[in-house]
């Protein structure tokens, strides 16, 4: 896990994100008809200061692959980038608010803004020692609430699960 100044990386604007990143095109293998080892649509991102890297080929066009790797990279540096909130002088950011209703988290894993969500999530949840009582009361909503964002991108459960066994917290389901 490292820890970066706010704002978290997969909270950026894609302007500023791709900044500090490098893209790599390449070819594609496998399957895929008679086109796909013909022109390089395979893009490799990488983020130069956390040096995590995400990749996409599974379309035959290079902006639909960058744009799917820009989203699998978003959801990596959710998941392994903290950043340290202090949350008596903060307030959750005006996208979570706008995400919450009546404690309900209102958004699909495959919204754009799903990354900034699962990222200040478990910046909250880390911030609160991996107790999610507080980091829910914190963000308005319920920790069965937080439980459902995070097993709706199955590895940050995992993830969390890890941190709370070494607190000795029990599993999460």
């Amino acid at each position: 896990m490292q820890f970066v100044e706010p704002p978290h990386p997969a909270q950026l604007e894609i302007d500023q994100l791709l900044q500090q990143c490098q893209l790599k095109k390449s070819r594609s293998s496998g399957p895929g008809g008679q086109h796909r080892n013909k022109v390089e649509t395979a893009i490799t991102i990488q983020h130069l200061p956390t040096d995590i890297r995400a990749e996409a080929s599974e379309r035959r066009s290079p902006e639909q692959n960058k744009s799917t790797a820009v989203k699998r990279l978003r959801i990596k540096l959710a998941l392994a980038v903290r950043t340290t909130p202090d949350l008596a002088d903060t307030t959750p950011s005006n996208l979570w608010q706008s995400r919450v209703k009546n404690t309900r988290i209102t958004i699909s894993k495959d919204h754009p803004h799903f990354p900034n969500l699962l990222a200040e999530a478990l910046d909250t949840i880390h911030a609160t020692h991996f107790d999610l009582k507080p980091a829910a009361t914190f963000l308005n909503t319920t920790p069965s609430q937080l439980i459902k964002l995070l097993k709706s991108e199955p590895p940050s459960l995992t993830h969390l699960n890890r941190q709370r066994q070494t607190q000795n917290l029990p599993k999460l389901k």
